[in-house]
C-alpha cells in the first residue's frame, strides 16, 4: 500500500531527543526550541518566531495579540481547516467568509473589500498548498482600512511571494509542524511576528501570562503573573525532533519538488485532453511542493477515482469540506457574496501521495494508475 502521507524522518531525530534528555531539560524553551526559533527568523526575516504546540495555538496567539474581541469580524476563506476560524470564534468574533479563486483555491482578493464593515478587524489569508495568496492586494486593503493581516501559512514554510517568505508578510504568520506537513514535530507550530512591539506580549501570553521568558534571560530576578495567557510551549523533545528536519530543509524540499515535478510531467497530457485540471502556480509564487492535487469533473467522478486508486493500493484523499456548510460554520460565521467556486471546486479536488522519501518507481506507478482510470 502506498500511503497518502508518511511523516518526515531524517535519522537524526533519535540523537537530538537523547541530547535533550541528557541535558535534563525536556520542557519548553530549551536549546532545540531556540535553534528552531532562530532558524525560522533567519529563513523568513521576521522579527521574532516562537514555537507553539500547534498551528491552532499559533493562530490563537495571533488573535490575542490583535486584541480580537466579542463583536469583531474577521475575513477569511471558507475553504480551510476549522482551526483558522476557531481562533477567532473563541474570542467572540464573527467569521466572514469570501469565495475562493478556482486557480489556486486561495481567497479571492478582489472580494475582500466588499466584505469589510465597521466591525472588521483582520484579514486571514490562507496559503493553500503552500501557494501564496495575492499579498500585495491584501496588504494594500488592510493598510487602507487599518486591519491586521494574519497569515495562515500552515502549509507555507519554504514558500515565497515575490521573494518574501510566507508567514512574514502580514502582521502575524502561523506555521504548522503537524505530522502531515513538510517538516514535523508530531504536533506543533510557530507564530511569526513582523513587528518587535508584539514580542513581549507574545512571550507573556505563550508562557501562561507570566514574564518567565525575561527571567530565563536574566532580565528580571523572578517571574510573575503579568496578564492572561496559556501554555503554548511545546516540549523540548518535540523541538529536538523538528530540528533534525530543519537542518535538512533544502534536501527535504528538493525531494518533494522532484516528486511534484514528476507528477506534473507525467499527467500534463491528461489536462491537455480535458480530463483533469492540474494545480496552477502563479508567476509570483515559489512553492514548497506541500501537495499535488488534481481536479476531476465532479464529486461522483472523484469518488470513483479514489475507489480505483485504493483498489490499486494507493491512498488518495480529498480535502476540506467548506466551513460555511458545517454546523459550527452556520452558527458562528456568515458567507459574504456568492459561493461560486468554494463548494464546487472543493468537491472536484483530490490529493495524490506526496512525502519525503516517496520513491520514483512509486510515483511512476501512481501516475500509471491515474492514467488507467481515464482509459
Amino acid at each position: 500500500m502506498i500511503n497518502f502521507n508518511v511523516p518526515p524522518f531524517t535519522g537524526r531525530e533519535y540523537e537530538y531527543i537523547k541530547q535533550a534528555v541528557d541535558a535534563q531539560k525536556i520542557c519548553g524553551d530549551g536549546q532545540f526550541t531556540k535553534k528552531c526559533n532562530e532558524w525560522i527568523e533567519k529563513k523568513t526575516g521576521c522579527a521574532k518566531a516562537l514555537l507553539t504546540t500547534s498551528c491552532t495555538h499559533a493562530t490563537e496567539l495571533a488573535a490575542l495579540l490583535a486584541d480580537i474581541k466579542l463583536g469583531d469580524e474577521v475575513i477569511m476563506p471558507s475553504y480551510t481547516f476549522c482551526s483558522t476560524a476557531d481562533a477567532f470564534v473563541l474570542r467572540g468574533a464573527t467569521v466572514v467568509f469570501v469565495d475562493i479563486r478556482p486557480d489556486t483555491m486561495n481567497m479571492d482578493e478582489t472580494l475582500i473589500e466588499d466584505a469589510i464593515t465597521d466591525k472588521t478587524r483582520a484579514i486571514v489569508p490562507v496559503h493553500y498548498a503552500g501557494v501564496s495568496c495575492e499579498m500585495d492586494t491584501i496588504m494594500d486593503i488592510a493598510k487602507r482600512h487599518d486591519l491586521f493581516v494574519i497569515e495562515d501559512a500552515a502549509q507555507g514554510i519554504m514558500s515565497e511571494y515575490k521573494g518574501q517568505a510566507l508567514g512574514a508578510i502580514g502582521d502575524f504568520g502561523c506555521f504548522s509542524f503537524h505530522e502531515t506537513k513538510n517538516f514535523s514535530m508530531g504536533e506543533g507550530g510557530a507564530i511569526l511576528l513582523k513587528d518587535e512591539k508584539f514580542v513581549e506580549n507574545a512571550e507573556i501570553f505563550r508562557e501562561k501570562g507570566t514574564d518567565r521568558s525575561k527571567y530565563y534571560r536574566g532580565q528580571v530576578d523572578k517571574y510573575r503573573w503579568q496578564d492572561f495567557g496559556s501554555s503554548y510551549l511545546p516540549s523540548e523533545l518535540n523541538a529536538a525532533y523538528l530540528w533534525a528536519q530543519l537542518e535538512l530543509a533544502k534536501e527535504i524540499t528538493d525531494d518533494r519538488l522532484n516528486t511534484w515535478n514528476m507528477y506534473r510531467e507525467n499527467l500534463s497530457h491528461l489536462e491537455e485532453d480535458g480530463k483533469i485540471e492540474l494545480q496552477k502556480i502563479p508567476e509570483y509564487c515559489k512553492h514548497n511542493a506541500h501537495m499535488f492535487y488534481i481536479k476531476l469533473k465532479d464529486i461522483d467522478e472523484r469518488t470513483r477515482f479514489i475507489d480505483h486508486m485504493k483498489a490499486n493500493d494507493i491512498l488518495t484523499v480529498f480535502h476540506y469540506v467548506p466551513l460555511h456548510s458545517a454546523p459550527a460554520g452556520l452558527k458562528y460565521c456568515r458567507f459574504n457574496g456568492e459561493d461560486k467556486y468554494t463548494t464546487r471546486e472543493s468537491e472536484r479536488l483530490v490529493r495524490l501521495p506526496l512525502y519525503y522519501g516517496l520513491k520514483k518507481e512509486q510515483t511512476q506507478y501512481i501516475c500509471e494508475k491515474v492514467e488507467e482510470f481515464f482509459k
